[in-house]
């Protein structure tokens, strides 16, 4: 009886992380991406709350502007296994499609509004399917991320972005090359 429970809550926790993509191979790649228009707040604190920022400009977007977003994003500049918690900085918002000057005028009185940049970035693409998925795109994404700069000799430093890509399901990872 005991064990016929324990290989069930073992295949429970592999079909749960399966799904979730925790056996995804990560590939990654190095392209120009860039140049969306971001709409954010600047914070500085636990990353766990960039998913409250996110929503809550979302939120506004809709209620106080009439622009729908389909793409939430998280900026985050330090290492937390460097950085205390309640030291991180990061940036977070929803990508929006273009706007006209007046609109952008509105916006900026309320939030942060920025290009972002158009350069290089190492890409890595995770499968979005909720929550779960950010928390194993970041145990399996990053130390990708960090392994495959070590390797080509590239600096670990700089942000990454992460795009929760709504309608295509999937979370787009990208790493600041300096």
């Amino acid at each position: 009886m005991l064990f016929g429970f324990i290989v069930l809550i073992v295949a429970l926790i592999f079909s749960v992380a399966a799904y979730y993509g925790g056996f995804k191979k990560i590939d990654l790649s190095i392209d120009v991406q860039g140049g969306e228009l971001l709409i954010f707040k600047s914070k500085t604190g636990d990353y766990k709350n960039s998913g409250k920022v996110m929503d809550e400009i979302y939120e506004s977007l809709i209620k106080d502007f009439d622009i729908t977003s389909y793409k939430g994003f998280g900026t985050y500049y330090d290492n937390p296994r460097e950085v205390k918690r309640e030291l991180l900085r990061y940036d977070a918002g929803c990508i929006i499609g273009k706007q006209d000057s007046s609109t952008i005028i509105k916006l900026k009185e309320r939030f942060e509004v920025a290009e972002c940049p158009k350069k290089r970035y190492l890409i890595a693409e995770f499968p979005y399917k909720g929550k779960i998925s950010v928390i194993m795109g970041v145990i399996k994404v990053y130390p990708a991320i960090t392994k495959y700069l070590s390797n080509q000799g590239l600096p670990l430093n700089g942000s990454v972005m992460e795009i929760y890509d709504i309608p295509c399901k999937k979370i787009i990872y990208r790493k600041e090359l300096n």
